[in-house]
């Protein structure tokens, strides 16, 4: 006689959306990056004060001056779009690698829950179309790695 497999499902979007990690993680790497954003939007500013300038005074600039201050707001530019481009790069990478860490607690949850509980597979929520709210182990999970460091 064939014995019935026990199944488990994670929502691992909810999962990750619980965690109080999550939050902390937000926080340090903002607080990681505050320096750089801080840096580009006194760039930002910068430019904006150039371009009231330029449409402030450009009646009793000589053609050199408007040449010069339009030269500058546009190495502004240029830095700012690099800059920028290269924050946001950074801040991805680093969020990517911070959410591989949870993932990593995350699974080692999910497994020893599995091992714990004897559950023979364990899917994620979107693998079934159906399931009995007593199979998902989604709050579970969330408990487990909440209270791992």
């Amino acid at each position: 006689m064939a014995q019935a497999e026990k199944i488990a499902i994670v929502d691992m979007g909810a999962v990750f959306e619980q965690l109080p990690q999550r939050e902390q993680v937000l926080k340090a790497l903002q607080s990681e990056f505050a320096d750089r954003e801080a840096a580009l939007k006194k760039k930002q500013e910068e430019l904006r004060s150039l371009a009231e300038k330029q449409q402030r005074d450009a009646a009793i600039m000589s053609k050199d001056q408007q040449t010069e201050l339009q030269r500058k707001m546009e190495s502004i530019r240029s830095e700012l779009q690099l800059k920028g481009k290269a924050l946001q790069e950074d801040f991805r990478r680093r969020s990517g690698e911070e959410q591989n860490k949870l993932l990593s607690k995350v699974q080692k949850a999910i497994d020893a829950l599995a091992k714990k509980e004897n559950y023979d597979v364990v899917l994620q929520r979107g693998a079934a179309i159906y399931v009995k709210p007593s199979s998902d182990i989604s709050s579970k999970v969330v408990e487990a790695v909440s209270k791992s460091k």
